[in-house]
Formats: structure tokens, C-alpha cells, sequence
């Protein structure tokens, strides 16, 4: 019964320490946002949180119940190859295909079941790991992120804007040439890959609609007067849908002139703002719901313990609450397409 009881404590501070580990690697994430011709806002390698693979197993078992065909194909942009992660839907017709931007911290299990998920919706959908070749042996995300915890930072902050752009012209490339695909490639990005979304828009004209999750639009100027580049939104022919969280003041601050500057430019940009909600809602709102602490009989740590699960049970309610909101509003945008 005391071996049991010690165990079930262990289990408990385990899930405690993944749920913070997910807590602290959103304020990562929002720290890596603009890096569109010029290497701005991404995050210090040596003091960033932990990534946010860590701790994702409900998105790998999700993943692995999958009927669905899953396959990792080599994409050839010149002399790189860019691994990248492709999902079919089980449909009669054609379909579009949608192109997803992994966040900050690469290619992660969770991107691989959100490709899955819009899968299932429908749509071819396909991933690929920008930082394929970047590795010390010519490996991606998984062969940095096992080098040290702060390679896939390091690594990010490292790629060079226009190899960003081929490596996804190539694989926007290839997937609209796909058998089973109709010819329309959408584009979807989250935290960093949102910013690299909204970029993309602008290099991309024959792009059926970006979807940019709590990304920012591209920049011009020094890191100290960064103003929005509408020399580079002026290129933008698709439509931009955005998705951003009330509770990310940093990226919220950008909207303003964004709107204003789209605007100008006769653009369609269609932000929304799911109020209560964090920076990395999407993911965060997939996550197992943090669990209860248990009482251990000291009474100021039994508090902090209470206070801190309520934060985060707040905080999981609202994200969980834009993610459904937002990936309803997602699917119908794609449906009319």
C-alpha cells in the first residue's frame, strides 16, 4: 500500500512537471516571432524554455490511431532535401492541399497530428521540417533537438530567409502536382511559422489563402524601429486570415498597423482575436487537461500548489475554447475555397 501510495505520488509530480514544462515553452514560442529578411525577435538560445516536444506523447498517440496513409517523402530544392511529413485524405476527388509551418521548435509530434487532422478533413495536407539538414550529421529537428536542448533554437535562428522561401516553394511545388491533388495549395503557420506564413504570402502569388496563427506580418527597418514592410504586403494576392490570442500583448501590439497598412493596400486580412487565450492556443488547446495537485499536509506549499493548478486550469480552459473556435472557423475558410 506505501510502495503504491509513493508511486502515485511520483506519477503525480511527473504530470505536474510536463504540464509546466508546456506553460513555460509558449512564452518560448512568443519570443521567436519576426524573422521575415532580417533575423529579428527570435529567441536566445542559451536562455529559452525548454521546447515543446517535450511532453507530447497524447499527440503521438493520436497519430499512431490514424487510418489515414502517412508517409515521410524527400522534397529536392536544388541540392538540400527537405524532409517533410504528408497526410492523405480518404476522399473520392481531388483536393487542395494545405502546407503547414511548423513553430519554433521545429518539427514536432503535434504538427504531425494537426497534418493528420486536416487530413481527415479533407485535405492533403504536408509539413515539412525547414531544419532538415541543418543537423551535425545532415539530420532535422529530431538529430538537433537530441544534440542539446538548445540546438533547434540555435538552428532556427540560423536559417537564411531565401533558403526558408525555396524550401517552400519546393514543396508547394511538389505537392500541387500530386495525382490526387486539385492544383490549390493554402498556406497555415504557427507562432514562428505564422510570421514565416504571412512572408511567404508575399514571395507565393499563386497561394489560394494564408492562415497565420498568432504570427506577425513582415518588417522592415532596424531591430530598435522595426516599421511593416508594405513594400512586401504590396505582393501579397491571396487572401490572410489570422488568428491571434487575447492574452499575447506583444504580437496583439502589431495588429493595428498591419490592418491599417492591408488596408491601404486594398488587402483582404481577416484577423480574429480569441479573447482569454495564450500564445500557442492551438497546441495548448489539444493538451491533456492539468490535473489536481494532492494535499501533502504543508499548508503554504498546499496553497501554491492549488493557486498554481488553477492558473493553469484557467489558462487550458480558454486555449481549449479557441482552438475548437479557431479550427471550426479554419475548416469553413478552407470548405469554400
Amino acid at each position: 500500500m506505501i510502495v503504491s501510495k509513493q508511486l502515485e505520488d511520483r506519477r503525480i509530480i511527473l504530470r505536474s512537471l510536463i504540464c509546466v514544462i508546456a506553460l513555460l515553452s509558449l512564452g518560448s514560442c512568443a519570443t521567436g516571432q519576426q524573422m521575415g529578411d532580417h533575423h529579428h525577435g527570435t529567441p536566445d538560445p542559451t536562455t529559452a524554455a525548454p521546447d515543446s516536444s517535450d511532453g507530447q506523447d497524447w499527440a503521438k498517440q493520436r497519430l499512431a490511431k490514424s487510418p489515414r496513409h502517412q508517409e515521410w517523402v524527400k522534397i529536392k530544392n536544388g541540392t538540400r532535401e527537405v524532409n517533410s511529413f504528408i497526410v492523405y485524405p480518404e476522399v473520392k476527388n481531388k483536393a487542395t492541399a494545405v502546407l503547414v509551418i511548423h513553430e519554433i521548435f521545429g518539427m514536432s509530434d503535434w504538427v504531425q497530428s494537426l497534418t493528420d487532422q486536416l487530413a481527415e478533413a479533407g485535405y492533403i495536407a504536408i509539413a515539412p521540417d525547414l531544419l532538415s539538414g541543418m543537423g551535425p550529421n545532415g539530420g532535422g529537428t529530431a538529430e538537433l533537438r537530441a544534440t542539446d536542448s538548445n540546438a533547434v533554437g540555435k538552428a532556427i535562428q540560423a536559417l537564411p530567409p531565401d533558403q526558408i522561401t525555396a524550401d517552400l516553394n519546393a514543396v508547394a511545388d511538389y505537392v500541387s502536382k500530386l495525382p490526387a491533388a486539385n492544383g490549390k495549395v493554402v498556406v497555415g503557420g504557427f507562432c514562428w511559422g505564422g510570421t514565416q506564413t504571412f512572408r511567404f504570402a508575399t514571395n507565393r502569388p499563386s497561394l489560394k489563402a494564408a492562415f497565420v496563427f498568432y504570427g506577425t506580418a513582415p518588417t522592415t527597418g532596424s531591430q530598435s524601429s522595426q516599421t511593416i514592410d508594405k513594400a512586401a504586403l504590396a505582393k501579397i494576392t491571396a487572401p490572410v486570415y489570422g488568428f491571434y490570442a487575447g492574452n499575447d500583448a506583444r504580437i496583439g501590439a502589431t495588429l493595428p498597423a498591419t490592418i491599417e497598412a492591408m488596408n491601404e493596400l486594398k488587402k483582404k486580412y481577416d484577423p480574429v482575436t480569441y479573447e482569454g487565450a495564450g500564445h500557442g492556443f492551438m497546441r495548448a488547446g489539444e493538451a491533456p487537461e492539468p490535473n489536481a495537485p494532492q494535499a501533502k499536509g504543508d499548508k503554504e506549499a498546499d496553497e501554491k500548489a492549488t493557486a498554481d493548478y488553477q492558473k493553469a486550469l484557467t489558462a487550458y480552459k480558454a486555449n481549449k475554447k479557441a482552438r475548437e473556435e479557431a479550427w471550426v472557423r479554419w475548416k469553413t475558410i478552407l470548405s469554400g475555397l
